[in-house]
């Protein structure tokens, strides 16, 4: 029988506890982790790496190009994390290994969508999202 999981909160803190403390003698213990981003966050991410593939070259085999969304995400996701393992391709050329955004935590993607704002910023990327200016500012 699996145990529930549960997302500590006030409410269940108290539950965790006590299932933590009626755990027999030899079961393992997890401590929590972060949570993994949003739903939200990644319609995001993947908005601003349309924006940018539809507005940005990048230098590919010593051209200028276009990528995909998803090079583009290889790209950022390797440069926000500053990897550095490479593999051969099973049939040649080299793969980039590094983390996928559906692991990362709600922190970590927040910190990609505002690495991806300061490399809009620096290549002019224009947003198709609405810009949320609270009216104080205007």
């Amino acid at each position: 029988m699996a145990l529930p999981r549960l997302k500590l909160t006030p409410q269940t803190r108290p539950k965790a506890a006590e299932m933590l403390s009626q755990a027999p003698d030899g079961y393992w213990f997890l401590p929590p982790k972060p949570p993994t981003r949003t739903l939200e966050q990644s319609a995001k991410l993947h908005a601003m790496l349309g924006d940018i593939s539809r507005q940005v070259q990048w230098p590919i085999n010593g051209s200028m190009e276009c990528l995909s969304i998803d090079d583009w995400k290889a790209v950022i996701t390797a440069s926000l994390m500053q990897e550095k393992r490479m593999a051969p391709g099973v049939r040649g050329g080299f793969v980039i290994l590094g983390k996928r955004t559906s692991t990362m935590t709600v922190r970590e993607m927040s910190e990609m969508i505002e690495f991806l704002y300061a490399f809009g910023a620096e290549h002019e990327v224009v947003w198709s999202e609405p810009n949320d200016i609270p009216g104080w500012v205007k």
